[in-house]
Parts: structure tokens; C-alpha cells; sequence
């Protein structure tokens, strides 16, 4: 039997399933994947619950899987977040020194990083994360560890991702009906980040594209700091029901079509798929053509999507790495190329980098949000040394939000 201070589970509550993570932290420090265990999902449209009692029953289906695959009980995961509802910006905190000597201490990085934080968001969002870029001190830029320096003014900048607190709180309160303590929680795209992405990509550019069943998350890396990030209510079902609306088939029949025969690069010549359908009516044809165009019409345009918000970030020019797709979404044929072609730049279908653990689990684009929320798990528990309750760190307004959710079950 494993310590139960040695294990950490990611949950993902995502539109097409129900993903559960089982890791265990080695002697090393490092990660090691031990069980995993999922479900189609219920209850659950553009990555926001819809029906509590459904995504109930189906988060708890996921996690028995996994405890029967890691032989573990699983009492407290770390949770994802998405929607349409998701924000980003970057935002610079500023305190002056007034120690006699004029030497930044500890106490100075906390409250420029408070400062940093204290951002104007709408009335009726919550701050998710607030995540450190760089210091400045007296104008001196780049610096990634200010105590100890001498200065008399210190600066902070801050990457801030906030989103509508009563739909954060709806996926928080379906987990904990399960039951399960939430031990914190990560936006979708920042934990799919974390399992992608290698400290070298970091460091040279890259943005992750996380394309699930009812949203599509992006995050961008530049020089190890996180630059900017959002989501995309558009994902894998609204292809589905593209090919089922141009088709004029079945919702269940085009999931099929799309993943037997669909790409989203339009062949050049005219086939034809032939599918059975209900007993006593005659089979179906369809053009693979035509399949293979509206795959390719949706598609492009989400990732387009992506890159004119790059272009106007100023952001695509410091990819050096390139662009990582991840997600279920990331199994359609022809991605690597017609993302290329969009972005200009390599593009490699992502899984995780950054974790041991079974093959089939690692090399699996649908786990990586699951897989990086164990990732983020360990680098909050390395922060503190001891299993995280980091709530406070995500600001008043944040734990405002944790105490009325408390009070919700």
C-alpha cells in the first residue's frame, strides 16, 4: 500500500470524458504515473457542468477506475477548469523599499506580488491563478530573485487568469459531492503546459494548444514565463456536429465517420464511405470529400483563432519551439500539417514529457491536462514542503470564493 503522502491525482472534468491521474511522488522527487482511469461524460457542455447529478455519477465512475488501477483510495484530487467565460492578462505590481539599508527582503517580493495581484476584475469573477513573470528593481529587468538586492523600488509583473466565480464554483461543488477534497485547482491549459512542455521549450517559446471535446485552451511560453493564455469555447463535438448538420447523419454516426475515415486535410479525389444503417434501411453513402472539407473548415478556423490572438499579442516570433497540440482533438489526421501551414512554424502533437509511468497513459494526448495537474500538485507541494492547501495564494478575492463554496455542501 502506498503513503498516502506520496500520492497525488489529477482530476479532469472535461465535455467528452472524465479523466482520473494517480501519481506517485518517488524518492527522487520525481513523478511516477500509477493508475489512471476515465469516463465518457455526462453533464458536462463546453467544459461547464450542466447537470450535477450526471457529472456526479460519472466523476465517481472515473475514480473507481483509478483506485482500482493504482490499488490506492482516492480521497482529495487537484482539478481543472475551462469555459468560454476564461481571461487572461499580464499585469505590474510596484512597492518602495523603505528598510534603512534599502535591501529587498522576503517581506518586500510578498507584497509587490499582493500588489501584483490586485488587479480590477469584473464584479463577478474570481482571480484563478497569478503567476510571477519577472522583477524589476530601479528599472533593472529580468531579475528572478530580488532578496537580498539593493534597491529602493521593486517591481513585479504578473501573468492573472481569472473567469466567472459561480461557474468555477459549479465544478467545484459537483466534485466534492462525490465525495472529494479539492486540494486546489489549475486552468485546463496551464496543467496541460506543465505536462507538454520541457523547461527547454519553455525557455525557447511555445505555445500549447489543448483541443478538447467542448473547448479548445492555449497557453504561450517565452523565455520560462508564462506570456498569455485563454480558451476557446469551440472543441472535437462541434466538429461532430458539423459533419452530422452537413452530412445529414446522426449525431453518433458522424463521431464514427470523423474517427474511422475523417481527416482534416480534403483529399484530392472522390471516395466514397459506405456505413450500415438502421435494420431494413438500405446502407448510406457518403463523399469522403465533403466529410474530410467540413472537418477542415472548423478546424482551421479555431486555429486561426489562436493565431491572429498571437499576432496581436506580438507573440509569434518568439515560438522557437514551436506549437504543441494536445487533447483528444489532437488524434485527427492531417493536424500536424494544417497546423503548420496556419502557424508557419514546427508543430508537434504533444503528450507528456514530463512524468514516468505507463506508456499508454504518457503517450496519450487525452491525459495531458490530468497528467499536468499532478505535475502542478508537486510544484506546489515543493513550494511549501508539505501536502499544499494553497487557496490563500490565489488572493482575498479567491479565498472569498473557496469559503462561500465550503459553505455550498
Amino acid at each position: 500500500m502506498f503513503s498516502k503522502e506520496r500520492i497525488i491525482v489529477g482530476l479532469e472534468v472535461g465535455t467528452s470524458k472524465v479523466c482520473a491521474v494517480v501519481g506517485e511522488v518517488l524518492e527522487d522527487g520525481n513523478l511516477m504515473i500509477i493508475g489512471v482511469g476515465q469516463a465518457p461524460s455526462q453533464g458536462v457542455r463546453k467544459g461547464e457542468i450542466v447537470d450535477m447529478d450526471a457529472a456526479v455519477q460519472t466523476i465517481h465512475t472515473a475514480v473507481a477506475e483509478a483506485e482500482d488501477n493504482a490499488g490506492v483510495e482516492i480521497h482529495s484530487v487537484y482539478t481543472s477548469v475551462t469555459g468560454g467565460h476564461i481571461r487572461s492578462f499580464n499585469n505590474r505590481g510596484s512597492v518602495a523599499v523603505t528598510n534603512d539599508d534599502r535591501e529587498i527582503t522576503a517581506e518586500e517580493v510578498r507584497s509587490v506580488l499582493l500588489n501584483a495581484k490586485a488587479v480590477n476584475i469584473p464584479m463577478d469573477h474570481v482571480v484563478i491563478h497569478a503567476i510571477r513573470q519577472h522583477f524589476y528593481v530601479d528599472g533593472h529587468d529580468g531579475i528572478t530573485n530580488p532578496v537580498g538586492m539593493l534597491g529602493a523600488k521593486l517591481e513585479a509583473d504578473v501573468h492573472v487568469i481569472h473567469g466567472v466565480r459561480t461557474r468555477l464554483q459549479n465544478t467545484i461543488r459537483c466534485v466534492k459531492q462525490v465525495p472529494l477534497d479539492i486540494e486546489n485547482i489549475a486552468v485546463s491549459g496551464f496543467a496541460s503546459a506543465l505536462a507538454v512542455l520541457t523547461t527547454e521549450h519553455q525557455q525557447l517559446g511555445a505555445v500549447v494548444i489543448d483541443m478538447g471535446g467542448g473547448t479548445t485552451d492555449f497557453l504561450v511560453y517565452r523565455e520560462s514565463t508564462i506570456q498569455h493564455s485563454g480558451a476557446i469555447a469551440v472543441g472535437g463535438d462541434h466538429i461532430t456536429n458539423d459533419i452530422a448538420v452537413g452530412l445529414k447523419i446522426p449525431i453518433n454516426r458522424a463521431d464514427q465517420l470523423k474517427l474511422e475515415h475523417g481527416s482534416v486535410l480534403v483529399p484530392d479525389g472522390e471516395e466514397l464511405i459506405t456505413f450500415k444503417r438502421e435494420v431494413g434501411l438500405p446502407d448510406r453513402q457518403v463523399s469522403k470529400q465533403q466529410l474530410c472539407r467540413v472537418m477542415n473548415l472548423r478546424v482551421e478556423e479555431t486555429l486561426t483563432l489562436i493565431k491572429r490572438e498571437l499576432e496581436k499579442h506580438e507573440m509569434l516570433d518568439y515560438l522557437g519551439a514551436g506549437v504543441f497540440i494536445t487533447g483528444g482533438c489532437a488524434r485527427l489526421r492531417g493536424l500536424e500539417t494544417l497546423a503548420g501551414n496556419i502557424f508557419g512554424l514546427p508543430v508537434h502533437i504533444g503528450h507528456s514529457q514530463t512524468v514516468g509511468g505507463p506508456t499508454s497513459a504518457i503517450e496519450s494526448p487525452e491525459y495531458s491536462t490530468a497528467i499536468g495537474l499532478v505535475r502542478y500538485a508537486l510544484s506546489t507541494q515543493r513550494d511549501q514542503h508539505q501536502p499544499p492547501k494553497r487557496w490563500e495564494q490565489f488572493g482575498k478575492k479567491f479565498q472569498e470564493m473557496v469559503q462561500k463554496v465550503r459553505t455550498l455542501i
